[in-house]
């Protein structure tokens, strides 16, 4: 079996074990292709070449599979997980903890403001997104992710609000 093979059949067990945290046929089987189309030999990976990749002309499927779409986000990274631990776990793995910057240039995204980030070198209109990845011997994943909300936006609520930010979401440090 060639690595693409390999790799559709990878992908397509782990699918099967969080297809059921999605209430609708079409995200379940888009959130399949967005994961196709993060491990394809991609040049850039965005809405749009995910969404070409994947066959569809525009990318406001994948846009929606990410913001609007009825799925249980932290059951998936519950899944997730799981599945790393039985493909890859060992009693030598390791947890890597790190957080990284996204450019943005707006002012709405959750998240948003003038910040330091790494990704630039230098503070820069940017989210800021913590992230915990598994390693070991036998290979990598990443298993859990955070927006940071810094204290500007947990102290205004309303703003929150229009991100769609839950209101019991705090503000908590990044360490």
């Amino acid at each position: 079996m060639g690595q693409v093979e390999a790799w559709r059949e990878v992908l397509g067990g782990l699918h099967a074990r969080f297809a059921g945290r999605f209430s609708r046929s079409e995200p379940r089987s888009r959130a399949l292709s967005y994961m196709a189309g993060l491990i394809a030999p991609l040049e850039r990976k965005n809405g749009w070449t995910l969404a070409e990749r994947a066959g569809e002309g525009h990318p406001i499927g994948m846009q929606r599979l990410l913001g609007e779409a009825d799925w249980d986000a932290d059951g998936v990274r519950d899944d997730v997980r799981d599945f790393v631990v039985e493909a890859i776990g060992t009693k030598d793995g390791i947890l890597i903890g790190d957080d990284t910057g996204f450019l943005k240039k707006g002012s709405r995204s959750a998240g948003v403001q003038r910040q330091y980030t790494g990704t630039a070198g230098r503070t820069e209109n940017s989210q800021i997104g913590t992230f915990l990845a598994y390693a070991s011997a036998k290979g990598r994943a990443l298993i859990d992710r955070e927006l940071y909300l810094p204290a500007s936006w947990t102290d205004d609520r309303e703003r929150c609000r229009a991100a769609g930010v839950p209101d019991e979401v705090p503000f908590a440090t990044k360490n």
